[in-house]
């Protein structure tokens, strides 16, 4: 658990509680004071959106946003702030069904705390959940990893935020010891949003102590093309060749053709389930001209981008570079030019 110094030490985090006091003091004002209360409970909503903006993980910062829309009486506000909660927990879809066809200031706020309840944005009070449910014979098992690692299958984590809290919830996986589970959640996220490069730092770091050089490389890789400035992948390399120093050892200058392929088609192929292309409408003479004289794959990456398939364009353009494909950088730079 967090230590209290720490969370004071937390700029973000600081500034997060400072706007919500200032957010209630002005929703206070309002109370007092009706002739200026749209006046103040306006200043009010400012302040609780700029606490959000600087700490969406504080459960608090979206109840004071949520009590201030019905204080203020805007359903519509209301249903927008639960879609955007929502949203952060990985748009699951018994959640969403629940925000059709009933009365937000009614019972907005319940949904918003029954939201909490399941899905803690503190990792620590979501890894209690899952602690307690784990060494409890009568669960319902829905809170065992199990469960949750199903969840996690079928959910949307391309918000950059779900990709975060979702994050800070693997991570704690791994620090149990289930490491295995941590790899194959860790690759679910990363299919949603590949360009989370603390995420694929932290993967390098694992297999590479778990003597997974290869799949080590791979990750480190993301993370220097991603981060030029950061030169993780060449330092991993330095760290080989030291331990190489006096063996008679051949040295490792990085994986084969063939596992770069294979790690790039396996992440490729997690995007597929989240991809949202259509069927591509038959082309006019032109365009079928142009397909005659274009390579298959640039084809195949026009197509993706204009679907808004960045994260299996991503992919894909990262494996023709693999193979050789120097024709792809551009379309690569692109990709990562949408994505951020």
């Amino acid at each position: 658990m967090v230590e209290s110094q720490d969370l004071l030490q937390h700029p973000r985090r600081n500034l997060g509680n400072r706007y919500r006091s200032t957010a209630q003091k002005f929703a206070n004002l309002a109370k007092k004071d009706p002739e200026r209360a749209i006046e103040n409970l306006a200043w009010a909503e400012q302040n609780a959106r700029q606490a959000i903006l600087h700490d969406f993980t504080d459960e608090r910062n979206w109840r004071c946003l949520a009590d201030l829309k019905v204080l203020n009486h805007d359903g519509d506000g209301l249903h927008a702030v639960l879609e955007d909660v929502f949203s952060i927990l990985g748009r699951d879809p018994e959640h969403l069904e629940q925000l059709s066809g009933i009365d937000f200031l009614a019972v907005g706020p319940e949904l918003l705390e029954a939201a909490f309840a399941k899905d803690p944005l503190d990792p620590d009070n979501w890894w209690a959940l899952m602690v307690s449910a784990e060494s409890d014979v009568d669960s319902n098992n829905q809170f065992t990893l199990a469960s949750f690692a199903s969840r996690c299958r079928r959910l949307n984590f391309s918000d950059q935020r779900a990709n975060i809290v979702f994050g800070r919830r693997i991570e704690r996986i791994r620090l149990s010891g289930n490491e295995e589970l941590f790899i194959e959640l860790a690759r679910q996220l990363l299919a949603h949003r590949p360009l989370n490069h603390e995420l694929w730092m932290e993967m390098g770091r694992l297999h590479e102590r778990r003597k997974e050089i290869d799949d080590a490389w791979s990750c480190y890789d993301h993370v220097q093309q991603l981060r030029p400035h950061l030169t993780v992948r060449d330092q991993f390399l330095d760290r080989l060749k030291r331990e190489m120093d006096g063996q008679e050892q051949i040295p490792w200058s990085g994986p084969s053709i063939e596992h770069r392929d294979a790690f790039l088609k396996n992440m490729e192929s997690l995007t597929e389930r989240i991809s949202t292309r259509q069927v591509p409408s038959t082309p006019t003479v032109p365009e079928q001209q142009e397909h005659e004289s274009a390579h298959p794959d640039e084809l195949r990456l026009k197509l993706l981008m204009e679907q808004d398939d960045y994260q299996e364009a991503f992919f894909l353009a990262r494996r023709l570079l693999a193979n050789g494909e120097d024709w792809a950088k551009s379309w690569l730079e692109d990709i990562q030019q949408k994505m951020s």
